[in-house]
């Protein structure tokens, strides 16, 4: 079994992903999307980039090519969907997960490492933490400032889907720990099913220990 990291024209995080998941022993490939998704692949990444030079929307034009509609059904049969930065808007473009992803509140684009908070421990993506945990992972966005109607947000809230919200180093969840605006601080939340996921903050760039710290090792394992 086998997690299939898809790579668009634009993608730049794609080796990323695949190597960090190799690091932690998971069985991975890269799938060109016009190749489309093996038959049965155990886990499913849309890491980040630019694809499609995020010309009209960033994941705009990705969301709608015909490897979305395989991610779709894989999601509805259960296999575990992580979307990271790009992938993240492509997932909410795509209907994956409820929300958007818009510029910054800096109007620039920001590479910093932030902390994040977990917020419901009670994930595949987050149970090798302890919720309040904070975690250090980097950030690399024009893009990433989560927006969503109130009423949604409330559902959100309500149903523990939001996984991670940015906080200070002691998980203070403040204004000035927020890098781009995201309502309520929120950095990563789940879809109708806790078996998918996206998040801006780059998970695959905090595994590998000699080059980062290594706070997002717990999220990539979800694979296992």
């Amino acid at each position: 079994m086998t997690v299939a990291v898809i790579r668009f024209g634009g993608s730049n995080c794609d080796r990323d992903a695949l190597r960090a998941l190799e690091y932690l022993g998971i069985d991975a490939e890269i799938v060109w999307h016009a190749d489309g998704l093996s038959d049965d692949p155990s886990g499913i990444v849309i890491p980040g980039g630019f694809s499609y030079g995020d010309y009209l929307r960033a994941g705009a034009m990705a969301a709608r090519t015909p490897i979305i509609d395989e991610v779709r059904a894989a999601a509805d049969a259960g296999t575990p969907v992580l979307g990271v930065c790009n992938g993240a808007q492509i997932g909410s473009e795509s209907g994956l997960t409820p929300g958007a992803f818009t510029t910054n509140r800096s109007a620039r684009f920001q590479c910093e490492p932030v902390h994040l908070r977990v917020e419901n421990a009670d994930t595949p993506w987050t149970d090798a933490y302890e919720a309040g945990e904070v975690i250090e992972v980097p950030i690399a966005h024009g893009e990433g400032r989560f927006e969503i109607e109130d009423d949604r947000l409330a559902a959100l809230e309500d149903d523990d889907r939001v996984l991670f919200r940015y906080c200070d180093a002691d998980g203070g969840v403040t204004d000035e720990a927020n890098p781009n605006g995201s309502k309520h601080n929120i950095a990563g939340i789940t879809g109708a099913s806790d078996t998918v996921a996206v998040l801006m903050p780059h998970p695959e760039r905090a595994t590998l220990p000699d080059i980062a710290p290594t706070g997002g090792q717990g999220i990539l394992k979800a694979f296992e």
